[in-house]
């Protein structure tokens, strides 16, 4: 006979969910008094497209959709299948939405007007960050910032609208494809993760008010590219060799940074003989995943200048990127910079 009543655990059967993404962005909103709504939808469009496009992704090697296009973007870099369906995607949801004028995507030459001369926001985006890996099963990502326009509503777009620097940025944010699919976002008020729940259809806040710790023993760099850097930072990558650091380098951004925010580490794309400006765009990947960075404590700089500072000149523009802990970019910045001395012995 029990003598105790029976409670069944749970535990290893279920989990509870918490506040969605919907609930979560409407609960924000009076962080903006001067926005009546238009970027929360705007945020919600963002996020409906990355369901989509997680589809799409998950479906991959069943739908021939994996490998090359056949074309090349404006970076010169090869355009994969998964690439077009994306910027698709996300402009498609954009457009639809109505809150953008204009968007700025790694996959079309030009500004993408989007004859919408009402919309408060231009969206700038990489729709399908590292897709190259898509076929190998690799995790990649979207990156996106957001900015308010500056001309006055009703007017066609103009260049300023466009070509701002990253701390004007209203919002900012991330998404992972991977185990699972993740969407990290900042509007300036902390940064914030949710996680895509399949069989429910939505984000769930599982990663509130994330920072980033100080330091960390991970270092994220392609070292095929050793020789190519500049002297001081193949002096801090012998120094996180010394100190038994471990390499880590996915070679998809949003992985290798999202690793990093969450347990510590440095990411690092340095310019090169080759590309003395490095690979990495400024206006739709560096702004973004530097506001984030701040927001959440860490630091992200070209390794003179704050990425958040830099005044973009051209719609691709490209910059180095240094990004991750604050402790370990500082350090790699005294390295770049020539304040600690060069090792004599050198990484072989």
């Amino acid at each position: 006979m029990r003598t105790k009543p029976y409670i069944q655990d749970n535990s290893a059967l279920g989990y509870s969910v918490g506040i969605t993404l919907d609930r979560f962005i409407k609960s924000k909103q009076d962080d903006f008094p001067f926005a009546s709504g238009e970027l929360s939808q705007l945020l919600r469009d963002i996020a409906l497209a990355t369901k989509i496009v997680n589809r799409e992704i998950n479906r991959a090697g069943l739908s021939n959709i994996g490998g090359a296009f056949g074309q090349t973007n404006v970076q010169g870099e090869e355009q994969q299948k998964l690439d077009v369906v994306a910027n698709i995607r996300f402009t498609r949801a954009l457009t639809k939405g109505g809150e953008v004028c204009a968007v700025v995507s790694e996959e079309d030459d030009e500004v993408i007007d989007l004859q919408n001369n009402s919309g408060k926001y231009v969206v700038a985006i990489d729709p399908l960050d590292g897709s190259s890996n898509i076929d190998v099963n690799i995790s990649i990502g979207t990156v996106f910032s957001i900015y308010r326009r500056v001309t006055p509503l009703g007017s066609p777009i103009q260049p300023e609208d466009v070509m701002q620097p990253g701390n004007k940025q209203v919002a900012a944010g991330y998404v992972l494809y991977g185990s699972s699919t993740m969407l990290v976002y900042t509007t300036g008020h902390g940064v914030n993760g949710f996680t895509y729940e399949n069989s429910l259809g939505e984000f769930f806040l599982s990663h509130p008010d994330i920072k980033a710790p100080e330091t960390g023993n991970v270092y994220s760099i392609n070292e095929g590219l050793y020789y190519q850097m500049a002297e001081g930072l193949r002096n801090f990558v012998c120094d996180c060799k010394k100190k038994n650091f471990s390499a880590r380098y996915i070679g998809s951004l949003v992985a290798d940074f999202h690793r990093n925010l969450l347990k510590g580490g440095i990411y690092i794309y340095p310019g090169t003989d080759n590309n003395p400006q490095g690979k990495l765009r400024l206006l739709y990947e560096a702004n973004a995943l530097a506001f984030i960075a701040e927001q959440a404590g860490a630091k992200a700089t070209n390794g003179i200048d704050r990425i958040l500072d830099m005044v973009p000149t051209s719609l691709h523009q490209r910059t180095p990127l240094i990004i991750g802990s604050r402790d370990l970019v500082q350090e790699a910045e005294s390295f770049l910079n020539g304040k600690k001395e060069a090792f004599t012995e050198k990484f072989q």
